[in-house]
């Protein structure tokens, strides 16, 4: 059962209970409805709360990088890009997709406002998805490619994966209302939706979702072999200390095929932990994205297709599920960043 529409049912329920109790009529059982209302307004208050709480989070990763100086190169402005298209889903989505859900999934404001509302929800939470894809990527090639990604060149790729990004989103977002793509607003039954065109349905469910998950999971898989390799061959090659009297620095002697090669210890363990750390990030980046979107679009790619009818509720809770990834999203990576850390206690202590 949708618990949108019987929010209106339930005005209509408590206007008639008022006219009862007035003609003296027993009214002081509550209904169903009296419970439906609560749990509506419970459930309306928290998504009102993820909205304001992604909204919040998304502008103080924004202020941080305008505000701290070494935040102004990569990959800091991939995680800005994906910054500002979480606050876009915060400030311009989810309020009206909120007053979409309380009004019982009916569009009550006009077709403009509709395609305003459908072009930003799927310009945002697609620049969104391939933002994430992009800092994805760029972890990857900072991994396994640390000789040849140079700042230079990893500038220069962070810049033209955010340009791609923006680009693509906007592409797919704007196809029905510049191509006449399908119709995302139905006067007749006051629906404002998606365009339910079976080839743009593929076309933007692939172009938004399908192609960047292969990426990243293929991204992930690489990840993980770049680590299994690198635990075999330490496995197989010997690590021996050895002090050197010449230098105080404690020194070790990595012998493999018969190669000894001497190098410093500090250098390498604080690579060590932190490609951990980024492979980590990156594996829970992912993660949380497949979990929070996967339902919605393979609801969105299969319903157009077939005769089959997904209740309203669901529907609901998928999409507002995709919603949640822009919360999700500034929180993983600040977490395994301690730059970002020691900037924002900075930032507090300063107002304090």
């Amino acid at each position: 059962m949708d618990w949108s529409p019987n929010l209106t049912c339930f005005s209509l329920t408590t206007l008639a209970g008022s006219n009862q109790t007035g003609s003296g009529s027993p009214a002081e059982l509550p209904g169903p409805g009296k419970y439906l209302s609560v749990f509506s307004v419970l459930i309306s208050t928290l998504l009102a709360m993820l909205a304001m709480a992604t909204f919040l989070w998304n502008l103080l990763v924004l202020a941080t990088i305008l505000r701290v100086r070494t935040f102004h190169r990569v990959p800091h402005n991939l995680v800005a890009s994906m910054a500002i298209s979480d606050v876009l889903v915060a400030a311009l989505v989810m309020p009206l997709s909120l007053v979409h859900e309380l009004s019982g999934r009916h569009w009550q404001l006009g077709r403009l406002l509709c395609q305003v509302w459908i072009s930003c929800d799927v310009l945002c939470c697609t620049a969104s998805i391939w933002n994430v894809t992009a800092i994805a990527l760029d972890r990857y090639w900072s991994i396994t490619r640390h000789l040849e990604y140079t700042l230079r060149t990893r500038r220069r790729i962070s810049n033209v994966m955010i340009a791609l990004t923006w680009l693509l989103s906007a592409t797919i977002s704007l196809a029905p209302v510049l191509f006449g793509w399908g119709e995302t607003y139905s006067e007749h039954n006051k629906q404002c939706q998606v365009s339910r065109e079976p080839s743009y349905t593929i076309f933007s469910t692939f172009g938004a979702f399908y192609l960047p998950l292969s990426v990243v999971l293929f991204v992930y898989w690489k990840i993980y072999k770049a680590a299994k390799f690198r635990i075999g061959s330490r496995k197989n090659n010997s690590v021996t200390p050895v002090v050197n009297n010449t230098s105080r620095q404690p020194q070790m002697v990595f012998t493999a095929r018969h190669a000894t090669v001497t190098f410093q210890t500090d250098g390498d363990t604080w690579r060590e932990q932190k490609e951990k750390r980024a492979a980590l990030m990156v594996g829970i980046l992912i993660g949380v994205f497949v979990l929070c979107w996967i339902p919605f679009f393979i609801t969105e790619l299969i319903n157009p297709l077939c005769t089959c009818d997904i209740p309203p509720i669901w529907k609901s809770i998928f999409l507002w599920l995709g919603y949640s990834n822009s919360f999700f999203n500034p929180l993983i990576y600040t977490a395994f960043n301690k730059n970002y850390n020691n900037a924002f206690r900075n930032l507090f202590s300063r107002q304090q």
